[in-house]
């Protein structure tokens, strides 16, 4: 697949007088409300995931990285050739394949936080992916794009958005680190606070993905490959990243969250470095993109979220069908911590099927009888 995409070449994209859609030139003052309104939002609903972080186990992370080098892994090395290998599957124009392979090449988004919590992942590997992969993304990004776009001849220079990754950074590590804060002064309050910003950040993406696609609706591009692409390429990227997680003998819960974080991207950073490496006439042919990834993404994730709490209803319904006469006594009692409900399902996966574990984990702790569940048991 070579191109030529220089000024000086006829290519499609250059020699284009098509004029900016209106819906895309939307009003200054509506985007830079909206803008704004996101970005305390989700500063809130960072600072209340941040409450479910442990400092221990934030720190037993950052001491031994294995599953933090798995995710990027996951998020420079799979993202980045999925993207590479769906171009040359859908033989797309090269205007158009570039804004496939810098999807791929952007660092993890914060979505991928809100959707850990609800599959009662492992918020500390969460968090700190998310954090190490928008750090990396400063060396990253360049490289990746360098090394897939030799073999195109492309010669449009890439504006690479440090100056959003920052803002990026520090919008992600100073509401967790606030939030790690009150955790630990304030375990009690931490919880209510995990709760309403879990309710917060569901309505949110809710409402981001229907005002983004409201706002845009005139830049939409009909394109089915750039559509199919958008719909496929994050549910490949959740597959291939649990599936890398398991082979390397991750436990389930690390699997889970190493999944949804390979195939959650930071949308806002593809469409910064869009704006800045391309004009107007080029941006009208590949901004539908992202626009549809981040809407792909979002119903991926609700989906993944769905099915999993089906899961974790079976495991439930099929442990008191094993302990007769508890059914009773488990509707009267008060329902599990996340925590408890974590360990409970953590423990019943590892008898259907143990994948291993490759690193040096905690002493096991023997789990205590507590709630429902437990009672049950006896």
């Amino acid at each position: 697949m070579r191109t030529n995409c220089s000024s000086g070449s006829a290519c499609a994209a250059n020699s284009s007088e098509e004029k900016l859609p209106v819906g895309f030139q939307a009003p200054g003052n509506l985007k830079l409300v909206f803008t704004v309104v996101l970005a305390v939002m989700m500063a809130l609903v960072m600072f209340s995931l941040g409450c479910s972080v442990e400092i221990r186990k934030l720190w037993s992370h950052i001491r031994r990285p294995w599953g933090i080098a798995v995710g990027l892994l996951c998020q420079f090395g799979l993202m980045p050739l999925i993207a590479y290998l769906l171009v040359i599957s859908f033989s797309l124009e090269p205007i158009k394949a570039i804004a496939v392979l810098i999807m791929g090449c952007c660092p993890g988004g914060t979505v991928s936080n809100i959707f850990t919590f609800w599959v009662d992942g492992d918020m500390d590997l969460s968090i700190s992916m998310t954090t190490c992969s928008t750090v990396a993304a400063l060396g990253m990004m360049p490289l990746c794009l360098y090394l897939y776009t030799l073999s195109w001849n492309f010669e449009q220079n890439f504006t690479i958005p440090y100056q959003n990754i920052g803002i990026s950074l520090l919008c992600l590590t100073v509401p967790v680190a606030f939030g790690i804060y009150v955790n630990y002064r304030c375990p009690k309050q931490s919880k209510t606070i995990l709760k309403i910003g879990a309710i917060v950040g569901g309505v949110l993406l809710l409402v981001v993905t229907v005002a983004g696609v409201v706002l845009s609706r005139e830049s939409w591009n009909p394109d089915i490959s750039l559509l199919t692409i958008s719909c496929i390429f994050p549910l490949i990227g959740h597959v291939a990243g649990f599936l890398l997680a398991l082979l390397t003998h991750h436990s389930w819960q690390r699997c889970r969250t190493i999944s949804l974080e390979t195939g959650a991207q930071n949308i806002q950073m593809c469409l910064t470095m869009l704006q800045l490496s391309f004009t107007p006439q080029q941006l009208v042919q590949m901004i539908s993109f992202p626009m549809s990834y981040g809407l792909f993404q979002v119903l991926d994730g609700f989906l993944i979220v769905a099915a999993y709490k089906l899961y974790k209803r079976r495991l439930k319904n099929k442990h008191r069908k094993k302990t007769p006469g508890c059914s009773e006594g488990c509707r009267n009692k008060s329902s599990t911590s996340p925590q408890e409900t974590g360990a409970f399902l953590e423990v019943n996966e590892e008898l259907a099927i143990t994948p291993g574990t490759s690193e040096p984990m905690d002493p096991p702790v023997a789990l205590e009888p507590m709630g429902p569940i437990s009672s049950c048991a006896q």
